[in-house]
């Protein structure tokens, strides 16, 4: 990586901090008929109306369109995959300087141990980050140890996104993290955002009362297609054999 590219930014920079309360993930994944600027604002306007208190958004064309269709903060992030199956969240400065450009009010960055394909680690990344722009910098952590790790390298927020997605946490297959979002909680005071495997308001509630500052919901909410498949899946569990005619 160079870390010698330079920065444009605007004379005035608004800093805003997030609220306590639901952040909605307004994505969408390939093939789904969801997966357009359009629907992708129309998911965040239905999250204002609805009471949210930020939005994540994928992709600077997608922020750009969210920026002009609702007021409420926007968490910025792309994501890149490799041929050694990682999956990074923002992986290059140049995505974090689009993401500023398009409108994102913070952004989220891959801060686990795994390193990028030039090498650079995620807390390494994470302070470069820092260093460039006057944004707030979310860390999206796997387990304890990253967190720690992202706090000292300067995140302002931390986010339990990346539990149980690369191979070095061992979390619930299909319910929150609260032991994670408990450990973190009360090792720092950098506020905890809880995401991942959030699928009702009673475990958004309970990790809310686990120490998180906010929690973040995406499949749950803006992704239809799994949350279909979520129901066929269970109807399909243990049916009685049709009676044979």
């Amino acid at each position: 990586m160079n870390l010698l590219i330079s920065f444009h930014q605007s004379q005035e920079i608004k800093v805003i901090k997030l609220g306590k309360g639901l952040i909605v993930s307004c994505q969408a994944e390939e093939g789904s008929p969801f997966n357009s600027r359009q629907f992708i604002a129309a998911f965040a306007v239905a999250a204002e109306l609805g009471g949210a208190i930020a939005v994540r958004v994928r992709d600077p064309e997608n922020v750009a369109a969210v920026k002009m269709a609702t007021r409420l903060p926007i968490i910025g992030l792309t994501k890149a995959s490799y041929p050694d199956g990682n999956v990074l969240i923002t992986p290059s400065i140049g995505d974090v300087q689009a993401l500023v450009d398009a409108g994102a009010d913070f952004v989220a960055v891959d801060a686990t141990n795994r390193n990028r394909p030039d090498g650079i680690a995620g807390p390494e990344f994470l302070r470069f980050v820092k260093s460039k722009i006057a944004k707030p910098v979310i860390a999206d952590i796997s387990n304890l140890d990253e967190a720690l790790v992202a706090v000292d390298a300067g995140a302002d927020y931390v986010a339990t996104t990346l539990s149980g997605y690369t191979g070095k946490s061992d979390s619930p297959k299909d319910e929150p993290d609260f032991e994670l979002v408990r450990s973190v909680s009360a090792r720092t005071r950098t506020p905890v955002i809880a995401e991942g495997r959030v699928w009702t308001p009673e475990q958004a509630r309970e990790v809310l009362e686990s120490g998180a500052h906010a929690v973040c919901v995406g499949t749950a909410i803006t992704r239809p297609v799994a949350v279909i498949a979520r129901f066929v899946k269970a109807l399909s569990v243990n049916r009685p054999a049709e009676a044979t005619r």
